[in-house]
């Protein structure tokens, strides 16, 4: 008697089809012929490095952009968006990388932005706050859904961006970098909403740079690489080092590149007491030549706040700066770049770039003066050759130097905010999450690049949220917990957990036996 053969399951239908998405941007291909679907209650990853096109795909799902050749569907039907409101509509919602909020309305207003609830044709300001407080508390964080946008941290910003997108109760959901401003306790609890939604039947598409916290949501992965789209497997059948050769064409061995810089005991900056009252309080460091310093600790523990006191952003109470043993007086930005002190913000869309301008005059916009003629204008041919030699140096991926930032990736977007830096000539750069939403193959450029800078004497500070990031790039590490600093430690010689320790106020030793 024959044997049966297995009945062959059938694939489940896709709830989105998206198939042969083109897309082009002055001529130069974003997309190429890409296939991509989702499956109602699962959770597919998007990856690839920067400039892959992975944001471009989705701006096109969630109608920001159209595309100039393929096909949409959803739930087995043709659709064609318009605007991002049509894309809603259909039930389709986005959480986006680069925030997309206003930044002076309320947290609840934001949330609940063109669909506010009304009585006797006025907004009900009382239910609006109330809506907004229970998708707040879905999220489990503690934000006023009265507060002001532009007061938040960039972390409560991106939790009333996630909350946005859950009010709007999609089939389709997009999270573009979620994860990119979280602590980790508030990425458990994204983590939990999100198995909340497949089990209710929600389609997930996910972008995210950390692969490592891919395998804890992830049911199938697409890699896209220069537009095109490589593969696509279900996580079970692939492994984070695969998803890396698939995304850079090439295996990276190493995370973090090897020092070149050569650590001296020449202190190039020293800042002591420096204090401003309930947000940091007698924080005394220093910054060698030829060495990176890090800043870790805690989400609030005031690492930030301390580097935009120096750089004059923020008052100060009292504290003190010198530059190559000199005092000098910071008490605005335009001080701090006069001396030579740059801070490349974690915020760049709205503290680093101008979005709307071209990238040859971000380049050049701090050192105007290196550009212009005794008169005060512009020589635009020097500037367009400033701007080709950084993208050159740094290789900023752009058709030109004449295009629009905002038309640039992350990635490429933060090494603008550094070349323009670098054409500023600064002497001491604060770099406060430098990695923040860029890939792995991009992340190891801009190691090496830190490593150069400290090589060539520029004093370097970083200040990250990712310890295995601190740990591989830094030499020292100031570990802040509630506005001090509870000790240093040497890159080389600690630990995760002994940073950890530090950054939770249980470190037991005093900084002098921390650096030995």
């Amino acid at each position: 008697m024959a044997q049966a053969q297995p009945i062959p399951v059938a694939e489940p239908e896709p709830l989105l089809r998206m198939r042969g998405i083109t897309r082009r941007f002055a001529g130069v291909i974003a997309l190429q012929d890409v296939d991509f679907d989702l499956r109602a209650g699962e959770v597919h990853a998007v990856c690839g490095e920067n400039g892959a096109g992975k944001s471009t795909l989705m701006k096109i799902l969630s109608g920001q952009l159209a595309p100039d050749d393929g096909s949409v569907e959803l739930r087995g039907h043709p659709v064609h968006f318009m605007s991002c409101r049509e894309a809603e509509r259909a039930g389709i919602a986005m959480i986006h990388q680069e925030l997309n909020l206003v930044p002076h309305l309320s947290v609840a207003e934001n949330i609940l932005l063109a669909r506010e609830p009304h009585r006797l044709g006025f907004i009900d300001r009382r239910q609006l706050r109330e809506s907004a407080r229970r998708h707040l508390d879905r999220l489990k964080v503690d934000i006023d859904p009265a507060a002001i946008v532009r007061t938040l941290s960039v972390a409560h910003r991106q939790m009333v961006e996630i909350a946005k997108a859950l009010s709007l109760q999609a089939d389709v959901l997009i999270m573009d970098e979620p994860t990119s401003s979280l602590t980790e306790a508030e990425t458990a609890r994204l983590f939990e909403v999100i198995a909340d939604l497949r089990r209710s039947g929600v389609g997930v598409a996910y972008i995210s740079h950390r692969l490592d916290e891919l395998e804890k949501v992830v049911d199938r992965v697409t890699v896209l690489r220069d537009g095109r789209r490589v593969a696509t497997s279900a996580w079970s059948d692939t492994s984070i080092d695969r998803i890396v050769e698939q995304m850079v064409g090439r295996s990276l061995t190493e995370k973090f590149p090897p020092a070149t810089r050569e650590v001296t005991t020449d202190v190039l900056l020293r800042v002591s007491g420096l204090t401003r009252r309930g947000a940091f309080d007698d924080v005394t460091f220093d910054v060698r030549r030829g060495e990176i310093l890090g800043f870790a600790g805690l989400m609030g523990a005031g690492r930030t706040e301390v580097a935009r006191a120096v750089f004059g952003a923020d008052p100060k109470d009292a504290g003190e700066t010198r530059l190559n043993g000199e005092l000098i007086r910071i008490d605005l930005p335009r001080d701090a770049i006069r001396q030579g002190i740059a801070y490349l913000s974690e915020d760049r869309k709205a503290h680093g770039v101008a979005v709307h301008m071209r990238v040859d005059a971000n380049i050049t916009m701090a050192n105007m003066r290196a550009i212009s003629n005794r008169f005060g204008f512009i020589r635009f041919p020097q500037e367009e050759a400033v701007a080709r030699e950084y993208i050159e140096l740094l290789g900023i991926r752009t058709p030109s130097a004449r295009q629009l930032v905002r038309l640039l990736s992350g990635g490429n977007q933060q090494k603008v905010v550094i070349a323009k830096w670098l054409f500023k000539e600064a002497r001491v750069l604060f770099f406060d999450e430098p990695t923040r939403g860029i890939d792995v193959g991009a992340r190891f450029a801009i190691y090496e690049l830190l490593d150069r800078l400290a090589a060539k004497g520029i004093g370097i500070v970083v200040i990250s949220s990712d310890l295995p990031e601190i740990l591989g790039i830094a030499d020292r590490i100031a570990v802040f917990h509630r506005g001090r600093i509870a000790g240093e430690v040497r890159a080389a010689t600690t630990t995760q957990e002994e940073v950890m320790r530090l950054a939770s106020g249980f470190g037991s030793q005093n900084r002098a036996e921390l650096v030995q």
